[in-house]
């Protein structure tokens, strides 16, 4: 793409980010903070950003984008990434790649399918992910290299845990060690539930802004190379795959209606934060703490439905 290309498509993208967020203004706010996560509940719910990173290596941002939030299940990701890595396909003998229709923690469905989560992004999913990754590992080696693979793909090594959400999470995560338990009885955890809960609580409580979390999310975008340091991070089919995943499973029980609505693979947190992708040109993060009746940012999904609208985004056509 020549220089003037660029230059307009970039203002364009910044033209309608900073458009979406003054039209949203008035919804911001409005959403229910996560509060059984009690670090999550003191997060200001007037907090929203939006950035955009393409495949050039740009970034646009509007709003409260350099500030760091906790990313919780964005963070399934790029487990999921390296847990594939480690074991390739022989992963989808321990979970699914099913939608599940339920809650991100539901214990019912885990009950009636014996131990083998529906896919990887629910949370009985991730912990299986997470019990793949601490294989060989100390919890702090498995803790460590999930945060050395973050900071990789955002090429930034300020990124870190916070841990007063990980402590926070660990306190009051009873529905999680339920899930783990109960795999366990199945043989479908094979360390001690303790050891597999700490790292996943610690994974779930990476911090990150959104123009971080849009960078680390660019190889998705560009084939499964990063353009930011020229690394080949996944082949091309495996890339296509996982935002296959994000597209059917990324939204929980409120998957299909994101597909639905604004039509790109994406994965969300409770924290606020949601990551999508646009295969072949950008990666882009909002993050907005109020959430709806599933858990997903509110006003995070309304501000990429805008997005995807404006920009002819949609992986389904424009």
């Amino acid at each position: 793409m020549c220089a003037s290309a660029a230059s307009s498509e970039s203002d364009a993208i910044l033209q309608c980010i900073q458009a979406v967020r003054a039209d949203l203004a008035l919804l911001v706010g409005q959403g229910s903070l996560a509060d059984y996560i009690p670090e999550l509940a003191k997060v200001d719910p007037s907090k929203f950003g939006i950035a955009v990173a393409t495949v050039d290596g740009r970034v646009l941002s509007a709003g409260d984008a350099d500030e760091p939030f906790s990313v919780q299940s964005i963070s399934k990701v790029f487990a999921l990434t390296l847990a594939l890595g480690k074991v390739g396909d022989a992963l989808w003998k321990r979970v699914g790649r099913e939608p599940s229709g339920t809650a991100f923690n539901s214990i019912v469905q885990l009950e009636h399918e014996r131990g083998l989560p529906r896919n990887p992004f629910i949370n009985a999913g991730a912990i299986v992910v997470t019990d793949v990754l601490l294989a060989g590992h100390q919890p702090k080696e498995a803790i460590g290299e999930m945060v050395r693979f973050v900071r990789s793909l955002a090429d930034d090594e300020t990124i870190a845990i916070d841990p007063s959400v990980a402590e926070s999470e660990k306190a009051h995560g009873f529905r999680n060690a339920a899930l783990a338990s109960f795999m366990k009885s199945w043989g479908n955890l094979v360390h001690p539930v303790e050891l597999t809960l700490g790292v996943y609580f610690h994974s779930c409580a990476l911090a990150m802004s959104c123009a971080q979390l849009a960078r680390a999310g660019l190889f998705l975008a560009n084939g499964g190379r990063s353009p930011l340091t020229g690394l080949n991070v996944v082949s091309r089919a495996r890339a296509r795959r996982i935002n296959a995943l994000m597209l059917t499973c990324g939204h929980y029980d409120g998957s299909g209606d994101f597909a639905f609505r604004v039509g790109l693979p994406g994965k969300s947190g409770v924290g606020g934060g949601i990551l999508a992708i646009v295969p072949g040109v950008a990666a882009i993060a909002v993050w907005s703490p109020g959430l709806d009746v599933h858990g997903n940012s509110l006003v995070g999904t309304r501000a990429l439905e805008l997005i995807t609208q404006r920009m002819g985004w949609s992986i389904f056509g424009p």
